[in-house]
């Protein structure tokens, strides 16, 4: 026992000062307290029980030193920005525009990895320096057209969103400035509050890709069935889950139909998260109330937050000034374009004969989830930033289309898209208890499919790691997107892949170029993604640096 703990003790010497007071503080306490009310040698009980407790601490600490070490890269990677690159294999400095890249980059990374803590919201309760009067004040001011009624719950989520979360409400905020007049105007058009752009919050935190655990995917955080009830198309090239526009046309004819049975916007905000039918049976408990607060009780626990949270979110995004928050700048562009695309055509195309950047198409364009748009089936929509508009309609449009098509859309990268399986995968966060058989079991696949879709050399697994999981065993076969002969930066006029060099185990390194990314480099690699290389390099996040060294597995 003493031998465990002062393991701890050494392995806290990555941790702040403070973190080790605490945290020591407290497995000595706890160490103490056992040996003091312990007078008999210990039953079986109580060492799984401590054995339990010392696993989860391990946990917790190994969580604490993941972050640490993300956030060491994260200020390494600025100082090389500023200081120039002084790699002696790569001794060129810096552009303008690598700097800019990189700030985006570290920018997106640090608060996608944010230190914001998760809260349970059923057990605690906030307190706030901003009195409940001037909170009542406050929600009267915003004139709401959907009611906003003040009590302790809709207190938490007030706090919650407006000061618990700052990083997170700094990434929102900005996504916000070009995410929500799209919002609006959809929303005019069905004549329904402009105050419902504020679920996406709730369901997305205005994460285009987010995907929840059972599968829901986009902005709006549709299910497979619910969009394609509402005419969303999800195939084996498309998802409009992800379409921002058609995806919110979507929600707010749900809205419209969810009001129209409900008269109460209340309950028809709670039925989009959990359904119609789970409303109406609160209602009917509740001896047929038909607002919020009477049928509380009756909904499922996971919805009886989301009114609540709501509130909250429209609360911090209407005074978040006041709480010292300032938008994160997200990189998007303040106006776009749309051209019709009537021929099937690839990002890459798009990128090496035009210039527009990959991240800007495939953040303007996430619903195409290859790379690939199928216009040979019917006319779909390129959104482009409104500066590389011109370029786009002046490029010779045969040499644009012919670009690399043999490659980049060969039949067999067309049939393995096709055949991959369009059931989305579930991100699934390991918790307390978990094993992976018990996960295998609940998901209906095997031990060693999760091992395999998540690069798992054990069974070993830890509390809050994210497992990828693909219903019914149907993990992707291939990436299918390009081939060995295809570009993958912007800037490269030759394959990436051909760039590697062999190893002594016989592995592929891949040497890192200014203004590589991940994602970039793992489209070069056939069946390869940007997780597989994190996974194979031990990279905590998804940050890298011109020079680096990369395993292609």
């Amino acid at each position: 026992m003493k031998k465990l703990i002062y393991t701890l003790a050494a392995l806290l010497v990555c941790v702040s000062a403070s973190a080790q007071a605490s945290f020591l503080q407290k497995t000595f306490t706890k160490t103490t307290q056992t040996k003091t009310t312990q007078t008999k040698a210990p039953t079986k009980a109580q060492l799984q029980k401590e054995n339990d407790e010392l696993k989860a601490a391990l946990d917790s600490l190994q969580a604490l030193i993941d972050k640490l070490s993300e956030r060491r890269e994260y200020e390494e990677d600025i100082a090389a920005v500023f200081q120039g690159n002084e790699d002696e294999n790569n001794p060129e400095q810096y552009s303008q525009e690598v700097i800019d890249s990189l700030l985006h980059q570290w920018y997106e990374n640090a608060y996608a990895n944010s230190t914001d803590v998760e809260y349970d919201m059923d057990s605690v309760k906030f307190t706030s320096n901003v009195s409940d009067e001037e909170l009542m004040r406050r929600l009267k001011a915003m004139n709401s057209y959907i009611s906003l009624p003040f009590n302790e719950t809709v207190k938490n989520y007030m706090v919650l969103y407006a000061e618990k979360m700052p990083s997170k409400m700094a990434r929102v905020i900005g996504l916000s400035y070009y995410y929500f007049p799209i919002f609006e105007e959809t929303l005019n058009k069905y004549n329904l509050p402009t105050e419902l752009k504020y679920m996406s919050i709730i369901e997305s935190m205005l994460n285009i890709r987010a995907t929840s655990r059972a599968g829901a995917r986009g902005l709006w955080q549709f299910m497979y069935n619910t969009g394609r009830n509402y005419g969303l198309e999800i195939n084996s090239f498309v998802d409009e889950r992800l379409d921002v526009e058609k995806a919110v046309d979507a929600a707010a004819r749900y809205l419209a139909d969810a009001y129209s049975i409900f008269g109460d916007w209340a309950l028809a905000i709670s039925s989009y998260n959990c359904g119609a039918g789970n409303v109406s049976k609160a209602i009917r408990r509740a001896g047929g109330a038909r607002d919020f607060w009477s049928i509380y009780p009756f909904l499922p626990r996971e919805t009886r937050g989301y009114m609540p949270a709501f509130v909250g979110a429209m609360y911090a995004m209407t005074y978040y000034r006041e709480y010292g928050i300032q938008p994160m700048k997200v990189g998007m562009p303040a106006q776009t374009d749309t051209i019709e695309i009537h021929r099937n055509l690839h990002f890459q195309q798009v990128n090496q004969v035009v210039g527009v950047p990959l991240e800007d198409l495939r953040n303007l364009n996430p619903q195409y989830t290859h790379d690939i748009i199928p216009g040979d089936s019917k006319t779909y929509i390129l959104n482009l930033p409104f500066t590389w508009t011109s370029a786009f309609l002046e490029a010779d449009q045969d040499s644009l289309y012919k670009f690399k098509a043999d490659s980049l859309m060969s039949e067999k990268v067309i049939k393995d898209v096709k055949s991959a399986s369009t059931e989305q995968r579930i991100a699934y966060r390991v918790k307390n208890g978990d094993y992976l058989g018990r996960i295998a079991s609940k998901y209906g696949v095997s031990v060693n499919q999760i091992k395999s879709w998540n690069h798992l050399r054990s069974n070993n697994i830890r509390i809050g790691q994210i497992l990828y999981i693909y219903k019914g065993g149907s993990g992707p076969k291939t990436s299918g997107t390009t081939t060995s002969k295809s570009t993958s930066t912007s800037s490269g006029s030759s394959s990436a892949a051909a760039k590697t060099t062999t190893g002594s185990n016989g592995e592929k390194i891949y040497t890192v170029k200014s203004g590589d990314t991940l994602y970039g480099i793992a489209k070069s690699f056939p069946g390869v993604s940007a997780d597989d290389i994190k996974n194979a390099n031990h990279l905590g996040s998804s940050s890298i640096r011109p020079g680096q060294k990369l395993i292609i597995p």
